[in-house]
This record gives C-alpha cells, sequence and structure tokens, in this order.
C-alpha cells in the first residue's frame, strides 16, 4: 500500500551500543508525502533511517511483504476476531495507547458525539483521494527553525555559506520540478521578513550588513524564477503574488537599490547635463526586492512566436520572406526575441532553474541575435552623428540600465546557459582534490543547433561574446552605495568566469571581432570614442582584455588599453589636454562631483591597467611614452601616480627618462596638498633624477619651486645632491661639481629669502665653501631676525657659527635671541635655559665688553631667580676674555659684584629672589616647607655677594615674619635656620 514501516538498525560502534529505530513513511504518487523515525533527529533533509528504508524498498522490493490497507482487513473479521484484537493491540502497548482508547471508546458509546456523526474511519495505510494535494514531505517548523537560527548568527560561523546551500536546495527541487521548492522558499522569506535586524536597521537608517544584503538578492532572484515557472498553474501564479505584494508592503522588506531611502538624492541632479536622465529620487516609485518578482507575474509564455523559438531548434523563416526588415527573423532568417533584455534573460533563467536546459539555450541564442542586430543598428546612427559628436567631444546618451551589476544577472545568466552546454563532465568530477580547491571547469565546443546551414559557432564562443557585449555596454553609474559596490563585484565575477575559458583560435577570433566593434561603437559603447562623464569606468574590464588580447594582437590591445584609461567624471571643464601645465587639474568644488562611493577602488583599478601596460611595454620605448603620456593625462591620484613612477623606474632603462617626467607631475600635484608620503616622494624623486644623470639634478635644482617647498629643496633635495654619495656615484668631474654645487648655493639662498625660519640654516650649511653666498645667507639671516625667527631658531644658527669659528657673529646672533625671550619667576626648567647660559658664557668668553652689552639683555628676559644667580656665579668664577680674540688685551683679572656690569646682574638676582619669595609664600601648603627653607639658603648665598648683603638679608627675613606671621609653623622653621 501507501504506508510502509520497518525497523533500522545501527550497528555498534567502539563509543556507542548498537540501536534499533522504528521507521514509518507514507507515499503517494511516487513521492514521499510523511515520515516519522524514532531516533527524533530534527533536520529539513530526510534522517539515515528513513534514506535506509527508501532505498531497501527500492532496492529489494520482493523482502517486504505487501498488505491490503488495514480497514480491508479489519472488514473481514467478525465481532469476536475484533474484539480480541483491539485488547491484543491495547495489552500490546497499554502504556502509550490506553487514555486514547479510553477515550474513544467513550465517544462511540456516546449517542451525540462528533465521531458518530461521521461515517466511516481513518486509515492511514490507505492512499489519499485523487483530489488530495500530494507533494514531498518536507517538514516545515524544521525550515523555519534552521533559517531563524542561521539568520540569529548574522553571518557568523558560515550561516551565510548555510543559507546559500539551503537556496541552492530551492534551485535543485525547482529542477526536479517539486513543488515544495516554492513552499520552502516561501517559508524562507517568512523567517527573512521577521528578522529582528531589519526594523533595527531602518530605525538607524544604516544599510543592511553586506553579506545579508547578497542574500536577501538571491532571495529576490529566486522568486522571479518561481513566478516565470512556465508550467504553474494560474491560481498557484495569483497565490504568489499576493504573498509577494503583502511582503512587498511591510515598511521593513529591504530596497532593491540596497538603501532604506536614506541616501540623498545624487548631487549631479542640480547640473543640467545630467538632468535629463536623472528624476529627483524622492518621486521614484518605491521598489523593493520583490518588485522584480510582482512585475513578473504578469509576464507569460503564450506567445507562439516564443513557443515555437523554445520548442525546436530549426525554426527559421521561410526563405521568401528574408526581404526587408522583420522584428521576429534576422535577414539570414534565425528568430529574434525583441524584449527588454533583462527580462528576456529572468526568463532563460526560469527554464534552466526549471528543468528545460535545451529551452533556456534556444531562447539565448534568438536573444544573443537579437542583441548583434541592435549592435549593427546603433553602429549605423554612429556614423551618422560621428562628426558631430567628436566635435563636441561628450555624448548624453547612455543605458539607464546596466545589465553587469544588474538585479536580475542577465549577462551572468547567458553566459552560465551557454557555458553549461559546452562542459566537459570528467569522470572523476565529484571527488574533490585533497587541497579543497575545486579545479577549474574544463570546455568544448558544441557547434550551436540552428535552422540554417552555415553554422561555425559553438555555444562557447557565444558565451565569450554575450559577456563582452555586455561588459562593454555604455552605462550611467548607478547610484547609491550598494548597487555601484555591486556593479564591480558582479564585473569581477564574470571576468573570473571568463579567465577560465581557453582562448583558442575560434575565441580569439570572437574576442577580436567584438574588441573592434567596441572601440568602434560611439556612444553605445562604453570604449567607444566619446562617452557620457558619469559611464561607469571599462579599467577592470579592460585589463582583462588587455592580457587576453597581447599575445595575438598587440596594437589592438595597446589602442583599446588606452583608451579605458580615461575617467571622465574627475576630468574637470578645464581641456585635459595640457599636460606641461602644472595645474591644469583645476581643484574642483567637490559637490560638482556624482556621489561615487566606489572612486577608490576605481582609481586603485586605472592604476592596475596602467600598471599592466607599463609591464608589457618594458623595452618598447615607443609604447612606454604612449603608457606615460596616458598616465600623466588621465591620472588624478599623487600616491597612485607615485607607485606607477616607481613601476616605471623599475622597468625603464638607464637612457630613459620617463618615470622622472612622470614624478615631476606627482611633485607638482602634492606640493600644495598635504600627502603623508611626501617626503617619500621628494628622496625618490632625487634617486630618479641621479640615475638619469647630472642634466637631470640641475634641471630639478633650477625649477625647484614649482616642484619642492623651500624646506623640502633646501634639507632634503640640495643636500643630498651635494653629499658625497652622489657625487661618486655620477663620477663627476671638477668643472659639473662646481656647476652642481653654484646651482645648489642658488637654491639655498632663493629659499632662505623665501622661509628663512625653516631654511636659514640649512642655506648656511649649503653656501660654507663659498664665501660670497656664504657672506648672502648670514646677512638673509640678520635681516629675518626681528622679524620672524624665534629665539629657538636664532639660538640654534648662532650656535652653529660659533662651531664654525664665528664667535663674534654668534654673540650677534645669540644677542637677537635674547630679545625674542622672556622667562618667568617660576620657569626654572624652560628648555632654553641652556642656550641663556651658553650665550652669557660666549659673550664672557669674548670679554668685558660683549658681557656688559649681553647682561640688560639678561635682566630683561630672564625673571627666573636661580637661572640669574647661575649665571651670576659662572660669571665670578673666571676672568673674562679668555677665548683670546686676536687684537685684544685682556687684563686677566676676576670681576666685582661691585661694579658694572655684575653689580646690574645681582641687583636683579636678588630682586628676583624677593620676588619669587613672596609668589611662592601667597599659596605655599606644608609639605613644601622644607623645600622653601632650602630657596631661602639659596637666597642667603646671592645676598652674601653684596657689601651690605647680610644687613640686607636679615632685613629680607625679619620683613617675612612681620608679613607672613600667621603662618607660625613655617615661621618657625625660618627663625630655627635663620635666627
Amino acid at each position: 500500500g501507501f504506508h510502509l514501516s520497518g525497523t533500522v538498525t545501527e550497528p555498534a560502534t567502539a563509543t556507542e551500543p548498537e540501536v534499533t529505530y522504528k521507521v514509518a513513511i507514507s507515499f503517494d504518487r511516487c513521492k514521499i508525502t510523511s515520515v516519522t523515525c524514532g531516533c527524533g533527529n530534527k533536520d529539513i533533509f530526510y534522517c539515515a533511517h528513513v534514506v535506509a528504508l527508501s532505498l531497501y524498498r527500492i532496492r529489494k522490493p520482493d523482502q517486504v511483504k505487501l498488505r491490503l490497507p488495514i480497514s480491508e482487513t479489519l472488514f473481514q473479521m467478525n465481532r469476536d476476531q475484533l474484539q480480541k484484537f483491539v485488547q491484543y493491540l491495547i495489552t500490546a502497548h497499554h502504556t502509550e495507547v490506553l487514555p486514547t482508547a479510553q477515550k474513544l471508546a467513550d465517544e462511540i458509546l456516546s449517542s451525540n458525539s462528533e465521531i458518530n456523526q461521521v461515517h466511516g474511519a481513518p486509515d492511514p495505510t490507505a492512499g489519499a483521494s485523487i483530489d488530495d494535494e500530494n507533494c514531498w514531505h518536507l517538514d516545515e517548523e524544521q525550515v523555519r527553525e534552521q533559517v531563524k537560527l542561521f539568520l540569529s548568527q548574522g553571518g557568523y560561523y558560515g550561516s551565510g555559506k548555510q543559507l546559500n546551500s539551503m537556496f541552492a536546495k530551492v534551485r535543485e527541487m525547482l529542477r526536479m520540478r517539486d513543488s515544495n521548492g516554492a513552499r520552502m522558499l516561501t517559508l524562507i522569506t517568512e523567517q527573512f521578513m521577521a528578522d529582528p535586524r531589519l526594523s533595527l536597521w531602518r530605525q538607524q537608517g544604516t544599510g543592511i550588513t553586506e553579506k545579508c544584503r547578497q542574500l536577501w538578492d538571491e532571495l529576490g532572484a529566486l522568486w522571479v524564477c518561481v513566478v516565470l515557472n512556465p508550467h504553474c498553474k494560474l491560481e498557484e501564479k495569483s497565490c504568489w503574488l499576493r504573498q509577494l505584494r503583502k511582503w512587498g508592503e511591510m515598511d521593513v522588506c529591504p530596497l532593491e537599490d540596497g538603501n532604506y531611502g536614506n541616501e540623498l538624492p545624487n548631487i549631479t541632479n542640480a547640473l543640467t547635463q545630467s538632468s535629463s536622465h536623472s528624476q529627483d529620487s524622492l518621486a521614484r516609485p518605491r521598489r523593493t526586492v520583490f518588485t522584480r518578482a510582482i512585475e513578473g507575474c504578469d509576464l507569460h509564455w503564450q506567445d507562439s512566436h516564443l513557443q515555437r523559438i523554445i520548442s525546436s531548434d530549426f525554426y527559421v523563416s521561410p526563405s521568401y520572406q528574408r526581404e526587408g526588415e522583420s522584428l521576429l527573423f534576422t535577414a539570414q532568417g534565425q528568430p529574434l526575441w525583441l524584449e527588454h533584455v533583462p527580462t528576456a534573460c529572468a526568463r532563460v533563467d526560469a527554464l534552466r532553474s526549471h528543468g528545460y536546459p535545451r529551452e533556456a539555450l534556444r531562447l539565448t541564442v534568438a536573444i544573443i541575435n537579437t542583441l548583434r542586430l541592435q549592435q549593427q543598428r546603433q553602429l549605423e546612427i554612429y556614423k551618422h552623428q560621428k562628426k558631430e559628436l567628436l566635435q563636441r567631444g561628450a555624448t548624453t546618451i547612455t543605458n539607464l540600465e546596466g545589465w553587469v551589476g544588474h538585479p536580475l544577472n542577465p549577462i551572468g545568466c547567458l553566459f552560465l546557459t551557454l557555458t553549461e552546454a559546452c562542459r566537459l563532465e570528467e569522470e572523476n568530477c565529484l571527488e574533490i582534490s585533497d587541497t579543497g580547491d575545486s579545479k577549474p571547469p574544463v570546455y568544448q565546443h558544441v557547434p550551436v543547433a540552428t535552422g540554417s546551414q552555415d553554422s561555425t559557432e559553438s555555444y562557447l564562443s557565444l558565451a565569450l561574446e554575450v559577456a563582452l557585449m555586455g561588459m562593454g555596454q555604455q552605462r550611467v553609474m548607478p547610484e547609491g552605495l550598494y548597487a555601484q559596490d555591486k556593479v564591480c563585484r558582479n564585473e569581477e565575477q564574470i571576468i573570473a568566469r571568463l579567465q577560465d575559458l581557453e582562448l583558442d583560435p575560434v575565441l580569439v577570433q570572437t574576442l577580436r571581432k567584438q574588441c573592434i566593434l567596441l572601440l568602434e561603437g560611439g556612444p553605445f559603447s562604453g570604449l567607444g570614442e566619446v562617452i557620457h562623464r558619469e559611464s561607469v569606468p571599462m579599467h577592470t574590464f579592460a585589463k582583462y582584455l588587455f592580457s587576453a588580447l597581447l599575445p595575438h594582437d598587440a596594437d589592438l590591445a595597446y589602442k583599446l588599453a588606452l583608451r579605458a584609461m580615461r575617467l571622465p567624471v574627475l576630468e574637470t571643464t578645464a581641456p585635459s589636454g595640457d599636460v606641461t601645465h602644472p595645474h591644469h587639474l583645476v581643484s574642483v568644488v567637490p559637490s560638482r562631483y556624482p556621489r561615487w562611493f566606489t572612486l577608490g577602488h576605481l582609481e586603485s583599478q586605472q592604476c592596475e591597467l596602467a600598471s599592466t601596460m607599463l609591464t608589457a611595454a618594458k623595452g618598447d620605448m615607443l609604447r612606454l611614452r604612449t603608457v606615460l603620456e596616458a598616465i600623466q593625462k588621465n591620472i588624478h591620484s599623487s600616491s597612485l601616480i607615485f607607485k606607477l613612477a616607481q613601476d616605471a623606474f623599475k622597468i625603464a632603462t638607464p637612457a630613459d627618462s620617463n618615470s622622472d617626467t612622470t614624478m615631476l607631475k606627482v611633485m607638482r600635484m602634492t606640493l600644495s596638498t598635504l600627502n603623508w608620503r611626501r617626503r617619500e616622494m621628494v628622496r625618490w624623486l632625487v634617486t630618479c633624477a641621479t640615475e638619469v644623470g647630472v642634466r637631470a639634478l640641475v634641471s630639478i635644482l633650477q625649477s625647484w619651486y614649482s616642484l619642492f617647498t623651500p624646506t623640502e629643496a633646501t634639507s632634503i633635495v640640495a643636500a643630498t645632491v651635494m653629499s658625497h654619495n652622489t657625487i661618486l656615484r655620477l663620477s663627476l668631474d671638477y668643472p659639473q661639481r662646481e656647476e652642481l654645487a653654484s646651482c645648489a648655493r642658488t637654491l639655498a639662498l632663493q629659499c632662505a629669502m623665501k622661509d628663512p625660519q625653516n631654511c636659514a640654516l640649512s642655506a648656511l650649511t649649503l653656501c660654507e665653501k663659498d664665501h660670497i653666498a656664504f657672506e648672502t645667507a648670514y646677512q638673509i639671516v640678520i635681516d629675518a631676525a626681528s622679524t620672524g625667527m624665534t629665539y629657538t631658531q636664532l639660538f640654534t644658527i648662532a650656535r652653529y657659527m660659533e662651531h664654525r669659528g664665528y664667535p663674534l657673529r654668534a654673540f650677534k646672533l645669540a644677542s637677537l635671541a635674547m630679545t625674542h625671550l622672556n622667562l618667568a619667576y617660576n620657569q626654572d626648567t624652560h628648555p632654553a635655559i641652556n642656550d641663556v647660559l651658553w650665550a652669557c658664557a660666549l659673550s664672557h668668553s669674548l670679554g668685558k665688553n660683549e658681557l656688559a652689552a649681553i647682561i640688560p639683555l639678561v635682566v630683561k628676559s630672564v625673571h627666573c631667580a636661580t637661572v640669574l644667580s647661575d649665571i651670576l656665579r659662572r660669571c665670578t668664577m673666571t676672568a673674562p676674555g679668555l677665548a683670546g680674540i686676536p687684537g685684544r688685551r685682556n687684563s686677566g683679572k676676576l670681576m666685582s659684584t661691585d661694579k658694572a656690569p655684575l653689580r646690574q646682574l645681582l641687583d636683579a638676582t636678588i630682586s628676583a629672589y624677593i620676588n619669587t619669595t613672596h609668589s611662592r609664600l601667597t599659596h605655599i601648603s606644608p609639605r613644601h616647607y622644607g623645600e622653601f627653607i632650602e630657596f631661602l639658603s639659596k637666597a642667603r648665598e646671592t645676598f652674601l655677594l653684596a657689601q651690605d648683603g647680610h644687613i640686607q638679608f636679615a632685613q629680607f627675613i625679619d620683613n617675612l615674619k612681620q608679613i607672613y606671621k600667621g603662618k607660625k609653623k613655617l615661621m618657625l622653621l625660618v627663625r630655627e635656620r635663620f635666627g
């Protein structure tokens, strides 16, 4: 019958004993409709015991005893037999069935019970009625639980992979035409819609996470497949439509472009050029992930032309009708299918998914014929407009809906359909290699089955052709981060699949033909001569084409890659042809740019393309020059140009200075902007110029102002050029060395004039060997000292002068530095103290006059008692003038503190001690008393240097006792120490 029951024994293992499970399976019209097993294992899929029992029944049908339904058997028993049967059954299972048996007995004996209103009784072993639903058993509760669990893990622990495998299961069910596919998808969608994170993301206005977004996309695409089932019933379709509309109307339902509408409208809407294609984003109807599926419910398969296309390989137009234009057939009589391309591709995907691969292939071929025809017509239109478009240099023609990154993935779908037909299945294709990575697929050419005789084409060459057509389509960059990211991701996926194809002569011919068409395609091709400013860039695609074409047709490869280098969205209105002018890139107001969230990625792809060309052009001077010109014209990021300049340098020959000129552009670009790699760039340019030779070095020294800041020019550029290593590296003769030195000195003086604060010292160092230049540099420093230089800079230069053997100049600069300084009474750890002590020591060593000149400056600038007493002590220890300036007589006597100039210093020091004492006492705490007493002891030493010092100090102490008598403990300590 319809009910299979049995016991399955799991053999004992080392750790587990032998276990027996009871299994029951119901089936109806070749489908398992329900299962129960004693193992209690909960999963979407059947447990091993159910599978084992089913296989046993399939493989050994003779071993399974076939019985009549139980109702038939009972019908043959008399009253005594029935009573015996029931009592034995209850005895065998009395603990489980006794309560149920008692309840049933009570109901049967009650005349008006519900059970007595129905004729007959149920029989689980008899089959279902002909009208009953019959579908494969699916544990709905289990599906819900699993999806809920995976979603709650938020994409961690491989839950995304698990959900993808559930989607794959749905696709597998659809392919087997199992009605549970749609049922399981409904259950999954319900759980997705109940995901608590949706409302959270919506409240916060943040986008859905990347992993989750991709799952939602797959969900939407699967629903499109389900509703496009060519053989579904109308009531099924209307039921799905109701469901989809219900979900789509919920406000947490994710939107197709990945935002919760919190994206601002595209800034370029305000610009005239793009208003033609960009309506205000607020006015657009809300499109959710289910919108495409809802629209798909309106599509049907009843069109007779469509039916003929998918039902026969040999459907062609009668030969007498092949004159003139036709909407149904090509001039060769091949059928066309004129429908919105992504929609037509969704039909192909539906046919493939529902297990109609031949039909899917036939429709794919018709779509490709239509795309070819469209391409030819676009070429003709362009021929008529070519002159006008080239004069304008821009176009407003573009596709608002790109096929790459489209929610329905039309190109990927056609490509897969065609390549699946060409796949060579290896015998051991199920075994994955030990390393775990599956081998790339192997394809063979399968001729296209068509009604015409001249079919030299294969499905594989069509796959390559359609991928190239789709990727080369000129299309506007969509709005929103998610949609833009999807364009990049989808492009990379298609290219990864293209790289699996082995390019044989047939495919190379297809590749060349399509590339030529793309180059000539005008505004319809992303590689045409004129494109829309906001067109999706072709760098990633062109990099693939360049590498694929290079071994077969280098000229075409370069032509294509150079054409693709452009990135017009970054071009300003200024003509971009003039590369020589340092600032031809007028820095444009950022709001003029549309919101390209993936711009960083796109620029790096542009750089990758350039780098690939540079490497390929190694040794070919002409090509190398062309590539470098393209880089200078089209790349707008200094750090990327720097990277390319380094690449160019690696592959350049010594005679070739191209990387150097590329680098000059980088220096000009980053000159006015802050760039963290700037120092590295400057050093690297000098290295490049050194490799090129002495002329290049002279050139950068002479035009330093357009390349470097004054600080860079003196401290890095000139210093490196003048270093011993550079001279050795270039093995220069004397005239060449002199020429370089002269250029470096001129640069040094120009920089010192422009930025004396930061360049004066470097300028002096560079001019050391030339007396006139050195004097000029010194004069620049003196002139700048009064206006813009700080005491630190002046002290540094003063010390340098002393070191070079110019003590009087050092003294002059130190005096100038002193006028800029101010040390308060409590700054006894100030960094300038060492400089002040050094300046006083220098003056003292020069003689009495210099000391007399600097002391008034010290008194004016320094108010810190300890520093002043230190200076005083040092001046009284040795006689002045020990530096022995030629032509001066020194007495060799120690100086007295009673006479000028030290008298002035002593008075200032005593005064500073008195002021500091009062300042400290206004807010002193008991823990600082000991320290204060030590301070007073130091003060006494200074007081005693004066003639009447002891009297002055005694008066000072009395004064303190009088004023601060309230601080009894402190005054007690003062009395103990000072009487």
